[in-house]
């Protein structure tokens, strides 16, 4: 298929995702660019390498791209730039819109940033310590999320042969992730609230230090049993005070003291082979260095070569699925094409 883009990060994640699937992605540019979490150069290596990149300013010439496609994904501001692009007489048979707040509503024209939109569908409130000020979740969260829903919305179309255009409003998408502060208030009447790195109705699930490093437990009630194993602790599962989950939330300062002792006699990968052994969930806190070297990663394939159209190359994170017999594409980040008007 011929996937044209137009706009910033989630246009361009949901092309990223097209163009590792093996379709041609055309991403139409102007000079009218959105902040990075990082710089340009490193969100151009790993959002558009492979892409065909085409400098457009005339509206003419951008009908033109939409009309010879197949998907057209375009992300703007608010429900009246999606408009004034012409969108509703392209003729691609499939069209996704990406804004704010959706192309309909009291609020498809108000503007907003990530942050923003994190803060109104309750992100922002569950982040940070309790009694401090509330914290945003980095990077483009906001942005990749609604491109992956743009991804999956369109190639469900294609697949089904549907001609359809698609609304996507970036507050529903992260109010669509939200399931279980939903499901909690629905099924408990319980309204989450912050509390640092514990995770707080789930107890233990915390960061603690060990004598190396950090690692983050997720100890569901399923493992606790096999968690008090993990700690040589077989007697804990007898212990009054950590009977259930609602026991272990009454009595988590306790609980905490002794993990915390526990795990400051242990290095990261002392922890990790056991907890593997136990078969609970650990996660050790790694530098930048230490992920680009993991053994996992490494052998899920998750890192590929990206050539930046010069001399060299770098490595940027694969997509976290694999599409069985399609060979991931040569990738390399073109320059940007100067397309002339008319």
């Amino acid at each position: 298929m011929k996937v044209l883009e137009i706009g910033w990060y989630a246009a361009g994640y949901a092309g990223k995702l097209f163009r590792h699937g093996g379709h041609e992605v055309i991403r139409a540019e102007t000079n009218d660019l959105q902040p990075a979490y990082v710089s340009q150069k490193a969100m151009n290596l790993f959002l558009h390498a492979g892409k065909t990149r085409l400098s457009v300013n005339d509206s003419a010439v951008v009908h033109d791209l939409a009309n010879k496609a197949d998907i057209v994904v375009l992300e703007a501001r608010s429900a009246d730039e999606i408009d004034s692009f012409g969108f509703d007489e392209w003729q691609a048979p499939i069209k996704v819109a990406i804004t704010p707040f959706g192309r309909t509503g009291p609020r498809k024209n108000w503007a907003a940033t990530p942050s923003t939109i994190l803060a109104a569908g309750g992100y922002t409130n569950l982040m940070g310590d309790q009694e401090r000020e509330p914290l945003t979740v980095p990077g483009h969260y906001v942005e990749f999320q609604s491109g992956g829903f743009a991804y999956t919305a369109a190639s469900a179309c294609a697949y089904g042969e549907v001609v359809d255009t698609i609304d996507i409003g970036m507050l529903e998408v992260v109010m669509a992730l939200s399931q279980f502060t939903t499901v909690l208030w629905h099924c408990a009447r319980v309204v989450r609230s912050r509390h640092g790195n514990d995770f707080w109705s789930v107890v233990p699930t915390n960061l603690f230090r060990c004598s190396d490093g950090w690692v983050y437990i997720n100890i569901v009630p399923g493992f606790w049993d096999s968690f008090t194993i993990f700690l040589g602790m077989p007697e804990l599962t007898l212990d009054e005070r950590f009977q259930t989950n609602g026991l272990r939330m009454q009595n988590r300062d306790a609980l905490h003291e002794i993990v915390a002792e526990e795990f400051l006699q242990w290095d990261r990968k002392t922890i990790q082979e056991r907890a593997e052994a136990a078969r609970i969930p650990v996660g050790a806190s790694l530098d930048f260095f230490e992920v680009l070297k993991d053994p996992h990663l490494s052998e899920r394939d998750v890192w590929q070569t990206i050539h930046d159209g010069e001399d060299r190359t770098v490595l940027s994170p694969h997509l976290p699925f694999h599409l069985r017999e399609l060979q991931a594409p040569y990738l390399v980040l073109r320059a940007v094409e100067e397309l002339p008007a008319g």
